[in-house]
């Protein structure tokens, strides 16, 4: 009895007072990728918010797998936390063996960002649209490469969809995050990225450095009003929405997620964060999907779409 009211004792204490040190926050994809900058711009206000720094730790590689394998391992007490988005929490679900769960051994806290996702060629590609690119890559099949995030992310299954639906063929490129994939297309060591965030890719284009075919959304993004949607280019329903979350491991108290996401709304509505993302191209989700249950709703509903989409695609681990 003495054991159980000593544990129970020190359990809310813990909840109580949390946090007492520093939190580490994994991000399991490279330094300056989208998910890094978002994740640094909310973990420098969550500070103010909570008492304690929140140390971002970049570890990449396999689709974000291995960073959240790390996360998902650790003692469920609020001091090890993980960035998620879609190819994390999405796409590396049938694309790589895992040692965990990622659709249920991580607990929602909020959602931080979104932004539109955009299709890029290379400033030398040989077409300036998407029917000029289709018809150059069924002329030259197995000829073109498109780098990707990795296997299961969300450039990866935008080119197999892009493939299967254009007859088209070519080859993929796995790097290890959104960062160096762009780097290498703006170097045009390849000559496609079927998907990644269309804020970090229009400062290329408006250098002239890569080249932009289509927004993957119903309607054009007002920041670039002068890309074609990719139904307007001529596939309807290829539409990806880049996500950036909060999450902790399975176990979690649920009083210290609630004040983990209490200090992420908080910093959500600071207008300074608001700025910062906003000249990033970012956009703050609606208040009922920043919290635990907007966040698992909204992740709910990703899984419902694209599980399916991946299956089709016949997606196989790594």
């Amino acid at each position: 009895m003495t054991t159980l009211l000593g544990c129970l004792t020190s359990g809310a204490v813990t909840a109580t007072d949390f946090p007492t040190r520093p939190i580490t926050l994994v991000v399991p994809f490279p330094a300056g990728g989208p998910s890094d900058t978002v994740a640094r711009i909310i973990a420098e206000r969550m500070r103010a918010a909570l008492g304690q720094p929140l140390i971002v730790e970049n570890i990449s590689g396999a689709g974000g797998t291995i960073g959240l394998a790390r996360v998902a391992i650790s003692e469920p007490d609020g001091y090890a936390l993980a960035i998620g988005n879609w190819a994390s929490h999405v796409g590396a679900i049938n694309s790589f063996k895992v040692s965990y769960d990622v659709a249920n051994d991580f607990e929602p806290v909020a959602m931080l960002a979104v932004a539109p996702v955009i299709f890029v060629g290379k400033s030398a590609l040989p077409a300036d649209n998407m029917p000029g690119l289709i018809a150059w890559l069924r002329q030259n099949p197995g000829k073109a490469s498109a780098a990707t995030s990795g296997p299961g992310s969300l450039a990866h299954l935008a080119c197999e969809y892009f493939q299967s639906k254009t007859g088209t063929r070519f080859l993929l490129a796995p790097y290890r995050g959104a960062a160096p994939s762009l780097q290498d297309l703006v170097a045009a060591h390849v000559d496609l990225l079927c998907g990644i965030d269309a804020p970090t890719a229009m400062p290329f284009v408006r250098g002239g450095k890569i080249k932009a075919l289509a927004v993957l959304q119903p309607k054009r993004w007002p920041q670039a009003p002068e890309v074609p949607t990719i139904d307007e280019a001529g596939l309807p329903g290829l539409y990806v929405v880049s996500w950036n979350a909060l999450w902790a491991p399975k176990g979690t108290p649920q009083t210290i997620i609630a004040k983990l996401a209490a200090a992420a709304v908080e910093s959500l509505e600071d207008p300074s964060v608001h700025e910062q993302l906003t000249r990033l191209g970012q956009e703050i989700p609606p208040r009922d999907q920043q919290d635990p249950n907007g966040l698992a709703a909204y992740y709910k509903s990703e899984l419902d779409k694209w599980l399916p989409i991946i299956k089709v695609q016949n997606v196989q681990p790594q």
